[in-house]
Order: structure tokens, then sequence, then C-alpha cells
């Protein structure tokens, strides 16, 4: 404190100091001060003066001046109301500009213009009301443009559903001529190199006829060019609609909707009517409606990017594959016209070329045809049955006559027969085959034509066809054509000269099955020495048919016998013999000698056919006596025949020996010394044992290989033996041994009892 105080101190000293040394200049400016304060009231009086007058003169100019003022104001305020109107002219323009796009319809320019309006206008004059009002309207708008756009894209669908047959039928065409085109310019290649595809005339034209028919009926020539599917189809609803929600950034929403109900039209495209396969028209319009599908949606795949992918295509198109293929194969199941199944393979190949053109895989479509294709040859196999009954019910029969060269020829050129001996002969004369051999041998060209027909057109090489072709012609023979032989030969009013001339028709067929062969390899240029060229099976088809034919030759002989046999009404009681053989087996010889006869008699004018004649003759008249060798031994040891005079014995003897008459007389020549004869042995030593009475010599030389009797069976004596006895209380069978009764009856008991033991030991033996 004492510091602060002298420090206090100081300071007011040098206070003290400042004012005494400033005071005089202190009072020096009070006093001039004083001096002034006069001319300052004076100055004082001049300015009041000079206010007063300078305030009465500027009020004219003060009342001007507020008028210049208020009129720059309101040049100041129009001036911003032109800029703020120039401001928004634009906004307004392009919003009306909006609204005539929406009255037109022009959604994706609206859009755009909705984005600027957005991006480029309305943030200049967002401050206004007006601008909220159109900016809270733009949302509103949006939605309204995707609702149009999304209602123009179902017509759009609406329509491609209606249309698709149209547009697949379009496309079909243009994938025809394109073909046509092809196959012509191949054609002038070929003719240009000189090379021949067929070497017939007839399949050059077939072939022709099958590759140029078109599916679809021709246009006439004054139509106009085909259209093209952007031609016939407008798809700017589908970019309009894709570009609209592209902006909209709803991309993802559009692809989901088209592609959900494009899979639900391909469902509705993909199912058949029920009565498709009836008409070849049900299954065109299947095709066109699926082309035209497939076609749009190739197109939507390559304008748009992202709408359809590859992926989704070939997942839609296996999806459609696999159903078109179960369709096809269910209702082509139902076809039987061969004409109609050809044209459905024609529909499915034009089919598969039109959408392998567009990329679509196919090679399934091809594998479905070779089932089809089985089917078709199955139509064919069961039509050309058909073919053949009728040409079997028209043949007469006999063979062919021929009364001039004419004639001659043209037998020929529908049959490849060839005779020296016959060329030879002059006219008027016979060739040995009925009518039906030719006939035959051109229906099995025409179905080898009519297979081929499928085979075109398959996308396989001349040894494909070429096996395809041997393997349905194989069916045609072995299966079809020998089937109508056998029912031929089975029914009832084919005679025995029928019979014969099939053996003869058999045998030209076969000989003609290597003419076929030569026929199908001029078609397809495939030489029969291929190591795996298929052969025809004609070999066996007619040495079964003629198997057949000789079996029911010697059927329907027996089957005669047998109704003559039924006749015989033999005395098994009498006493002494006719004299002479029963009525019913001469009638039985004179109707075998008639046979026979016609049979070595047939006009073969061959050697060969001859031959076979005269062998199929020897086997029939071996087998007819077999039979009836058989027949009447069978009669004698019927069960239901109880007993036998020794006069029915010497009776049933005499029929016997016409019988061995007749083998004897060679009714068919040909036969080895007593070979027919041998046909009776058994019969003869049964009765000539039982007509001398050799008993003795019967059981002394039984089971030596030198004896008389060898083929009589002691079972078959014993049977018979048994008949005899104990007879002569009801019939007079040993009247001539009356008194000897005893003894004949103790002869034919000691022969029983010695029978009955031999065949017991041979029993046993066994």
């Amino acid at each position: 404190m004492e510091k602060l105080d002298a420090c206090i101190r100081n300071h007011d000293k040098e206070i003290e100091k400042m004012c005494n040394f400033h005071h005089q200049g202190f009072v020096d400016a009070i006093t001039e001060l004083l001096k002034v304060r006069t001319d300052a009231e004076k100055l004082k009086v001049q300015v009041t003066d000079t206010n007063r007058r300078f305030q009465d003169a500027g009020k004219e100019v003060i009342v001007q001046t507020e008028d210049i003022i208020r009129c720059r104001i309101q040049q100041r305020n129009i001036t911003t109301v032109i800029e703020k109107l120039q401001l928004c002219l634009p906004v307004l323009e392009m919003y009306s500009k909006l609204k005539e796009q929406m009255s037109a319809k022009r959604y994706y320019s609206a859009l755009k213009t909705m984005e600027q309006l957005e991006n480029v206008y309305f943030p200049r004059v967002s401050q206004y009301r007006f601008c909220q009002l159109m900016i809270e309207n733009l949302p509103k708008l949006r939605e309204d443009i995707k609702e149009i756009s999304m209602s123009d894209l179902k017509d759009f669908l609406e329509s491609i559903r209606k249309h698709s047959d149209k547009i697949g039928e379009t496309a079909m065409k243009q994938a025809q001529q394109q073909k046509l085109f092809s196959v012509i310019l191949q054609k002038q290649n070929n003719v240009k190199f000189g090379k021949t595809i067929y070497i017939n005339d007839r399949i050059l034209e077939e072939r022709n006829e099958i590759v140029l028919k078109p599916v679809f009926e021709e246009e006439d020539e004054n139509e106009e060019e085909v259209l093209t599917v952007q031609d016939l189809v407008d798809f700017s609803p589908v970019y309009r609609c894709l570009h609209i929600y592209s902006v909209l950034g709803d991309e993802e929403t559009f692809e989901n909707y088209y592609r959900k109900q494009r899979k639900k039209q391909a469902r509705l495209v993909l199912q058949p009517q029920s009565n498709m396969h009836e008409t070849v028209d049900g299954y065109r319009r299947y095709f066109t409606q699926i082309v035209g599908f497939f076609v749009v949606e190739d197109h939507i795949l390559h304008v748009t990017q992202g709408l359809v992918t590859r992926a989704y295509t070939d997942e839609l198109w296996n999806m459609a594959l696999s159903k078109i293929i179960a369709v096809l194969r269910a209702h082509s199941s139902y076809c039987t016209d061969p004409d109609l199944v050809l044209e459905l393979k024609n529909l499915i190949v034009i089919f598969a070329d039109t959408l392998q053109g567009y990329g679509f895989p196919v090679n399934r479509l091809f594998d479905l045809l070779f089932e089809i294709r089985d089917q078709y040859n199955e139509t064919l196999l069961k039509k050309w049955a058909g073919v053949f009954r009728d040409i079997f019910e028209e043949d007469n029969y006999s063979p062919i006559p021929i009364v001039n060269e004419e004639e001659y020829k043209t037998v020929i050129s529908k049959f490849p027969f060839q005779d020296p001996d016959i060329e030879k002969q002059s006219f008027p004369k016979k060739l040995p085959m009925s009518q039906s051999v030719p006939h035959i041998y051109i229906q099995v060209k025409e179905f080898i034509y009519a297979s081929l027909k499928f085979s075109e057109s398959l996308h396989r090489s001349s040894t494909e066809v070429d096996d395809m072709l041997r393997k349905s012609t194989n069916l045609l023979l072995t299966r079809t054509l020998s089937s109508c032989l056998l029912n031929l030969i089975k029914k009832p009013h084919i005679g025995l000269t029928e019979l014969v001339q099939i053996i003869i028709n058999t045998t030209h067929l076969e000989q003609g099955c290597k003419y076929l062969e030569d026929f199908i390899t001029n078609i397809t240029n495939i030489s029969q020495e291929t190591v795996h060229t298929t052969r025809l099976y004609g070999l066996s088809t007619f040495k079964d048919a003629r198997h057949a034919a000789e079996g029911e030759i010697y059927t329907k002989l027996n089957q005669k016998i047998d109704e003559f046999v039924q006749l015989a009404d033999y005395d098994w009681t009498m006493s002494e013999p006719d004299g002479r053989a029963s009525g019913y087996l001469m009638d039985l010889i004179n109707f075998l000698r008639s046979i026979f006869q016609v049979f070595t008699h047939l006009p073969t004018n061959s050697n060969d056919h001859a031959a076979m004649s005269g062998k199929v003759a020897q086997t029939a008249c071996m087998s007819a006596c077999q039979h009836l060798s058989t027949s009447l031994m069978q009669m004698l040891l019927d069960s239901e025949l109880k007993q036998i005079s020794m006069g029915a014995v010497q009776q049933f003897n005499l029929d016997v020996i016409q019988c061995e008459l007749f083998a004897s007389s060679e009714p068919v020549p040909g036969f080895q010394g007593d070979t027919l004869q041998l046909a009776f042995i058994d019969l003869r030593q049964l009765l000539d044992l039982f007509m001398v009475w050799d008993w003795s010599t019967y059981l002394a030389d039984y089971g030596q290989p030198a004896s008389k009797y060898l083929r009589v069976n002691p079972n078959t004596a014993l049977t018979l033996l048994e008949k005899m006895k104990d007879t002569s209380k009801k019939n007079n069978i040993f009247a001539q041994f009356r008194k000897n009764d005893r003894d004949k009856q103790k002869l034919i008991e000691t022969v029983v009892k010695q029978l009955r033991s031999l065949v017991n030991g041979m029993s046993q033996h066994t």
C-alpha cells in the first residue's frame, strides 16, 4: 500500500505538471472561442435564412422527385415480372407439350418430357404454387402411362394369340420356299454336272412330287409376296411398354409379367384339339400356332435387350417340344390312313425346318419321325393287306393266256418273267402263273414307292434310306403277303387245282424278289454288295406259303377221303362177301384218279413247273394212300365194333385189293417200284393172316426180320381176333365148320391166350 500510495503521488505530480504545461493553451483557446461565438451567431442567422429560401424553392422539385421514384419502382417491378415470366414460360410450354403427348399417346416421349421438367425446369420455379401442383400431378401421370401401356401390351398379347396361326403359316411358307429353292438349285447343279439321283424315271418323278408338293395351298400368280413377320405384327406396344417401364425403373416387373403371360399362352397353344388327328388341317393349325408363337419370341429376343433371353427361349422350347412330341405320339397313333400319316410327316418336316431356321434344336422331332415311320409302315401294311386280298379274290387261278406279242410285252413289263422255252413257243400260249402274280409284283413296287415317300426329307443318308426300304419291304413280304397267302390257302372255296396254282405263283414271286432288290438298288444307288445291306426274305416267305399250300392239299384230300369213308356201310355179321368191292370205295378211287390226273396234266409249259406239279402230286398221292390205309385200319379196330364175321373180313379184303390195284396202276407217274403199294402193307399182312388163318407161322416167326407177317402188331391182331370170338350163338361165322365148332373155338381161345401173353411180354419189356 505504501508503494501504491507513492505511485499515486507520482502520477498526480505528473498530471499536475501536464495541466500546468497546457493551461496556457487552454486559456488561449477559450479566448478564441469567445471571439468566434459572435461570428457563429451571424452564420446561424444566414444559414437559417438560406434554408428557408431553399426549402421554399425545393417544394416543387420534391413533388417531381417522388413521381420519378414511383415510376422507377414500377419499372423495376415490370422488369422483375418479365424476368419471372420468361423463367416460367418454358415450364408451361413443356407441361403443355406433355399434355399434348399424353393426348397423342406418345407415352415414351411424355416420360422424357416429365424427366426434363423434373430435372431442368421445375427447379427454376419450384417456389411457385402452380409448379407444386404440376410436381404433385406427375406421379399420377406416370401411373396412367403404366396402366395405358400395360393395357396396350395386353391387347398386343391377345392379338398375337389370335393371329399366331397366320404368323406361323407365313413363316412355314417362307421356310418351304427356301427349301424348294435349294432343291431346284441342287437339281440344276446335278443336271449341270451330269449327276443322276435315280435311275428309274418313275422314281425321279415320284421324288420331285414328294419334295415339290407344297404342304399349304399354292398362292395365285397375281398374289402379293408373302409378308414378313414384322409386316404382320406391330411390335410397337412391346417396345413402348418396355421403354416406359425402363424409364420408370420397373423393367423387371414388366419382364416378369411378359414372360408369365407368354408361358400361359404357350400352354394354350400346345393344347391340341380332341379331333386333331382326323384331318391334316387339324395338324396344320396346331403347327402354325406353335410356329407363330416361337417366331414372335425369336423376334422379341433379337430386337429387345433383356425382355427375353436365349436361356428363357430354350427352356420354353424344351417344354414345348416335350409336349409336342407327346401330343403327336398320342394323336398319330389314331391315324389309320397312310396318306394322312404322310401328310403329317411332311408337316412335321416343314415345321422342324422352319423352327430350325430360327435357331431352335429339332433333332427330337426327327427322332419322332422314325417312330411315325414305323406307324406309317404299319398303316401301309394294313392297306396293302386289303389290296392283296382283293387281288387274290379277283384271280381266276389259271395260267395267263397270251394271244399275241403285244399282250406278252404287256405282261413282261409288269412282271420280269423269263423262260426261254416259253419264249420260243408260238402264239397263242400260256404263262404258268396266274394274273395275281404281276398284280402282286406291281403292288409291291407301289409299296416301295409309298415307303420311299416317307423316307424323303428326313436328312438321312442313302444307306439308311436303302435299309429302311428293304426292312419295310421285308415286313410286307414276310408278314402281310405271307399272312394273306396263308389265309387264302385256308379258305374253303380254294380247291386242289387252285392250291397247285398258288404253289406255282409263289415260285415266280420268289424269283421276282431279286428284281425287287435291283429295283431298290436303282432307287438308292446302294450296291447290294454293301456289307450292311439288308436282303429280302422272299425265299422263306414263299417257301412257307408253298409248304402251307401243299399241306392244305394233303389236308383237303384227306378230308375228302374221310367223307367217302364215312359213307361206308359194312354188314359186319355177313356170312358171305358180295363178290365185288364196296361202292363208296370205288367212288373214292375214281375221285382220286381224276384229281391226280388233273395234277399231272396242269398246263405248266415249263419243265420246272411240271416237276414241281409232279412232286406235289406224288406227295399228295402217297399221303392219300397212307391216310386211306389208316382210315380202313381204324375202321376194323373201332371200339364200337364188337363183332366181325369172316364174311365181313373177306368183303373188307376185296376193298383193300381195289386199293392195292389203284396203287399199282401208277395214278401219279414217278414212283419207283411198289413204293405206293407199301402204304397198304399193314392192312395186307393183317388180312392175309386172318384169311389163311396162319397163326402158327405168325407166332413162330414173330420178331424175326424175315417174318411173313412182320407188319402185323400183336395188339392189333388180338383186338381183331377177339371181335371174331364167341360169335357162334349170334351169327354163322363158322357155319361151314359147324362140326368142328368146338375145336375152332378152342383154337381161337388158344391163339388169344398166346397173343395176350405176347402183348403182356412186350408191355413188360417196354
